[in-house]
């Protein structure tokens, strides 16, 4: 969708997602900004990197209006296409997703066989022949023309916008070189039979000859030329999350009809309730639960969990999952946009179209840089010639200063960074809402933990059975009938610990009390399984190991039953949640990264206290209230400290809204997700650790960048001044520039994790 609406306390503000075209620089970044500003209640984030403007404005602009504003600025703007393809542009020229088209390639060829015999004359004195001049002017006039044409064409649409960007710089040092070059070979004396011209890299300030810089009319446009072909490769690299997450959809599904029969589906026939099934090695089409089969899951291309989950009758499934065991009928829960791939796609099309802090600076540098640097491409050419330097000796300088002063590495340096970062975090199952919030995970020095489906998995497990093992398996049959998550829990317990060639025997006259228990009889004999107290308010005699561990489960904070056969106590089964596996490695990595823990859940003080003395927190919060949360929340910001909340349910919203960051599980519910700024799709704790992690190798890339963008142009700008570059290398400098800040960036793709350790973490059970 390229338009989502958000009401406001009185009006709708519309969000407008655009793509851009045309775009070559920082300075068109600023521009485009800058003249939607200008619109009364319009604010727009425009990305280099995507080529993709985020527009937030009044419902009463129309969407005619923002594209009318940006095309008077001198580019092109489109909705994005429902399903997107690969655009048509111009060298240099990206929209969407930046992949070059044929001419521009064309071009680029043409260019390069017309250049390449230039360079080689002008740059080799011994194979000049007589009137080798002419021939290289001969060839390199296309060039300065056809070659250099995208160049002069958005040099002259900015001009009629007054406005100035790199290609400004770059049409105007061609057009200079190849001026001088003609006024040379015509009126200058180079015309003449017989000259010879030596080459150098540093240009002489002496008077003499003219000299005709031929090669700096073909290498400049050669150069910018491959380096913005090379480029916008590149950024499509960094932009590659969304088209792999849109490979994941299944493009059709086996909807199997109530009579049994199977027609295949395109996936937008698909309608919730609608049963497919999904075969080995087949993608699952859309979210669902598993109501027939059994199989193992790969996830691992979703969530970015590498273990395969098993999935049978009553499981939950993730559209683009890949089956891997047998067949799996699945009930169709969520189709389109309401799937959790979609939600993924979206936040990281989000994220990818923010732009952070320290990029909005750069671009302001950047809308002025240009001007500047066109200022002292002026000054340069009066010094030079008021200090009695030959002409073409000024010129050059002049050029060279226009050619290097390229802002494009300025404008690359952020967005190609948060790009390949948000993309590797998605691969990862980390998934942020904008570069925000990958700055906010770099600063948070406090981790205000969930307990209950965050450091636990919410779901209540067998943890320990004291007593008779044949009492365990007839309370088992007997709680086969019930719905209550005790029951379910010791009867999935025993049927996951005994041979399944050994079924549980049946259950008969089964009765459930409320707040009590079951009662039924199993092979003749009456089996309870019910609150240690029974229905009276006095707990019975128990032999002493029973008594020994329904204490221990209490001090635990676990649930405790007792199971009695014919009225007789015989075991005690204690039930609890169950730590995440890994949870006391990840908190570990947290502290590691100088990060505190802190524990805030609404359960009693003894099961939180026995999470935390499990995981390593030492400061915890029981009986916590939403109110009480949210308020904890606010004293850790007071105290100074920045504060990341990380949970999973509509309890903990109101902390994850007022953290410096919110932290939701994937798996939580949709108001804890909408209130966060990261969203952890793999269940898995250690992903916060990754997450941390990434964000401050993220932050170096981009200090990184910036450091060499600003670096550079510090440097190269006074040496061409001074007349110590020539227009041919301050092209291919320029041109290694952005792609430096590109290939450094692209680096964040491969980034890993630290390895776990590899002592194992043994599984902690606990309420």
């Amino acid at each position: 969708m390229s338009t989502t609406t958000t009401k406001g306390a009185t009006d709708a503000a519309v969000v407008t997602e655009l793509i851009v075209g045309g775009m070559t620089c920082a300075a068109c970044v600023a521009r485009i900004e800058k003249k939607l500003g200008r619109l009364e209640g319009v604010s727009a984030t425009v990305n280099l990197a995507t080529c993709r403007a985020r527009v937030s404005h009044p419902a009463t602009v129309p969407v005619a209006e923002l594209i009318a504003v940006v095309e008077g600025a001198g580019f092109t703007a489109a909705l994005p296409e429902p399903e997107p393809e690969e655009p048509a542009t111009d060298a240099g020229d990206t929209a969407g997703n930046g992949r070059p088209d044929g001419p521009a390639v064309t071009r680029l060829l043409v260019t390069a066989l017309l250049s390449v015999p230039v360079l080689v004359l002008s740059m080799v004195p011994a194979l000049q022949f007589d009137n080798w001049q002419w021939l290289c002017f001969v060839l390199a006039s296309p060039v300065a023309v056809w070659g250099s044409w995208p160049f002069h064409e958005r040099a002259l649409r900015g001009l009629r916008h007054a406005a100035a960007t790199m290609d400004t710089l770059v049409s105007l040092g061609v057009l200079a070189s190849y001026g001088w070059s003609a006024y040379a070979l015509f009126l200058g004396g180079a015309g003449r039979p017989g000259m010879r011209m030596p080459f150098t890299l540093v240009p002489s300030m002496t008077g003499g000859t003219a000299d005709v810089y031929l090669e700096a009319v073909v290498g400049v446009p050669l150069f910018v030329l491959t380096g913005r072909l090379l480029e916008a490769r590149a950024r499509r690299g960094t932009g590659s999350a969304l088209r792999a997450l849109a490979s994941l959809a299944a493009k059709d599904a086996v909807v199997r009809d109530a009579d049994g029969t199977e027609r295949r589906v395109p996936i937008a026939r698909l309608r919730v309730g609608d049963v497919f099934v999904v075969r080995p090695g087949e993608r699952v089409a859309t979210d669902g639960v598993v109501v027939a089969g059994s199989s193992a899951l790969d996830l691992s291309l979703v969530t970015g969990e590498s273990a395969p989950v098993e999935a049978g009758p009553g499981t939950a499934v993730v559209g683009g999952a890949v089956n891997s065991g047998g067949l799996l009928e699945v009930r169709a829960e969520a189709v389109g946009a309401d799937t959790q791939l979609a939600r993924i796609a979206r936040l990281v099309e989000e994220a990818q179209a923010g732009k952070a802090r320290v990029q909005r600076v750069a671009d302001a540098v950047a809308g002025v840089f240009v001007p500047a640097v066109l200022a002292v491409a002026v000054t340069v050419l009066g010094f030079w010639l008021g200090a009695g330097a030959a002409p073409q000796a000024a010129v050059t300088a002049a050029v060279a200063v226009l050619v290097v002063a390229c802002p494009c590495a300025l404008g690359l340096a952020t967005p190609t960074a948060l790009l390949a970062a948000t993309g590797r975090g998605a691969g990862l199952g980390i998934l942020v809402s904008g570069p925000q919030a990958l700055e906010g995970l770099r600063r948070v020095d406090t981790v205000v933990l969930d307990k209950t489906g965050t450091l636990t998995t919410g779901s209540m497990t067998v943890t320990e059975v004291t007593g008779d093992t044949a009492a365990l398996r007839l309370a088992a049959a007997a709680e086969s009938g019930s719905e209550h998550p005790v029951g379910r829990a010791v009867h999935a317990h025993v049927r996951e610990t005994t041979p399944q060639d050994a079924p549980l025997p049946r259950a008969t006259d089964f009765t459930a009390t409320a707040g009590v228990g079951v009662r039924a009889v199993v092979e003749g004999r009456v089996v309870e399984v019910t609150r240690p107290d029974g229905e009276g308010t006095e707990r019975p005699e128990l032999p002493a190991p029973l008594a020994d561990a329904l204490a221990r489960a209490e001090r635990h904070g676990r649930t405790a039953v007792l199971a009695r056969v014919d009225g007789e106590p015989r075991a005690v089964i204690a039930l609890g949640d169950t730590v995440r596996a890994g949870g006391y490695r990840a908190v570990d990595h947290l502290k590691r990264l100088g990060l505190r823990p802190v524990l805030a859940t609404g359960d009693g003080a003894a099961a939180a206290h026995a999470v935390a003395d499990e995981l390593g927190i030492a400061e915890v919060h029981a009986r916590a209230t939403p109110e009480d949360k949210a308020e904890l929340v606010r004293t850790l910001r007071e105290r100074g400290h920045r504060v990341a909340v990380i949970g999973d349910g509509v309890n903990d919203t109101a902390a994850l809204a007022g953290a410096d960051l919110g932290i939701a599980m994937g798996g939580g519910t949709d108001a804890a997700i909408g209130a966060a700024d990261v969203t952890l799709v793999r269940e898995d704790m250690g992903a916060l650790a990754d997450a941390v992690r990434l964000a401050r190798r993220t932050s170096v890339t981009v200090r990184s960048n910036l450091l060499w963008a600003f670096g550079y142009n510090m440097v190269t700008v006074p040496l061409a001044a001074v007349g110590l570059l020539s227009p041919m290398v301050a092209a291919a400098a320029m041109s290694a520039s952005s792609l430096l800040v590109v290939g450094n960036s692209l680096r964040l793709r491969g980034w890993q994790p630290r390895p776990a350790r590899a002592t194992a973490n043994k599984r902690r059970t606990l309420r």
